[in-house]
């Protein structure tokens, strides 16, 4: 982490010694002794690694090769509750930060964390979500190699808010980009959606459907790989996190400068997901979901990339959704009888504080 604190340093008067031997306290963020402390005990544990063992502002990574570009992510997180079914807020930032690399056709090579710890949360917490962490970047093979630890007054946060910065390495050739997006394109998404928006609904609200669902929390990055290698064609991928896939469609809309027609009928969405939209009236279009992506890809090759994806056990739920068409921006939805509707965002956010 930076500024690596000295050990031997008095605690200021302003941030005393920590009182609560099991919870954050300001001075584990004061950048003394107890910070200290804090890293060498439930930090590095969880992220032990050459480049973050160096104990420098920042981390040296070796270049890519082969005429690879350096693609960089970077986004903070501030879920509650910080558990819910399928997750928690520690897996999310891992799998939300090298998701975000993955749809730029990008291998990860680092991650970097920064933390924004509340006065009073107890350290079991945190050590839960350090390991989850910790535990998610192994699995994808990424190493958390840099970072930062804040703390802030009691009743100034949630508890943890988590900030991860991703660097992946774009291969030679390869190019995913909204603008890429034309008239004549398929559109599909990898699986059913709006998963975990509501499985952190279940657990934040008593709509009585605890249990009925969980988030849909993963790494894509071996099914983006997988896609991409046997349909090269494809032209842009994206996945609808915040805002779900109605805001992600308005953007590749607006920047693809065409239409994108939804088909209703053929929307992934799962019983148990649309019954509790229904009952508090969310569209499930916008909706969030943190282990799909759509993908924007050629007309003839939609076909072969359906039975790519299904193939994969992260992707056997695709389908195709829609297409692209020469017009203005906009996205319509074509509904089962026919007719069409625009799809218009939303003035604010359905479901604050779930990604």
């Amino acid at each position: 982490m930076s500024d690596a604190p000295d050990t031997g340093a008095l605690a200021s008067p302003s941030c005393p010694a920590p009182a609560e031997a099991d919870r954050v306290t300001l001075a584990h963020g004061a950048g003394a002794g107890a910070s200290a402390r804090l890293f060498e005990e439930r930090v590095w544990p969880a992220f032990a690694n050459a480049a973050l063992g160096a104990r420098h502002d920042g981390a040296v990574l070796a270049a890519p090769a082969d005429g690879a570009r350096l693609a960089v992510t970077t986004d903070s997180f501030v879920v509650r509750p910080l558990f819910f079914p399928g997750g928690d807020i520690g897996r999310l930032a891992v799998h939300g930060t090298l998701n975000d690399l993955a749809m730029c056709g990008a291998r990860p090579l680092a991650l970097t964390c920064a933390l924004v710890l509340e006065e009073g949360l107890p350290l079991a917490t945190l050590s839960r979500v350090i390991a989850s962490i910790g535990a998610a970047a192994a699995a994808a093979g990424v190493p958390v190699v840099t970072g930062d630890t804040k703390v802030v007054e009691r009743g100034k946060g949630d508890g943890v808010y988590v900030n991860t910065t991703g660097v992946g390495a774009v291969p030679a050739g390869r190019s995913l980009l909204p603008a890429r997006v034309a008239p004549g394109d398929a559109l599909l998404v990898s699986g059913p959606l709006a998963e975990h928006g509501a499985a952190v609904l279940s657990v934040r609200e008593d709509v009585g459907f605890e249990g009925a669902f969980a988030s849909d929390c993963t790494w894509l990055g071996p099914l983006v790989e997988t896609l991409l290698e046997a349909v090269p064609s494809v032209h842009c991928l994206r996945d609808p996190t915040r805002g779900g896939l109605g805001a992600a469609l308005h953007e590749i809309a607006a920047a693809a400068g065409a239409e994108i027609e939804l088909d209703e009928a053929a929307l992934p969405v799962r019983e148990p997901v649309a019954a509790a939209c229904e009952l508090l009236g969310i569209d499930p279009l916008f909706l969030a979901s943190e282990g799909r992506f759509a993908a924007w890809l050629p007309e003839a090759d939609a076909e072969r990339a359906l039975a790519v994806l299904r193939a994969h056990p992260d992707g056997a739920g695709a389908v195709r959704v829609g297409r692209v068409a020469a017009g203005r921006a906009r996205v319509v939805v074509r509904s089962r009888m026919g007719t069409r509707r625009l799809l218009v965002l939303p003035s604010g956010d359905p479901l604050p504080r779930i990604c």
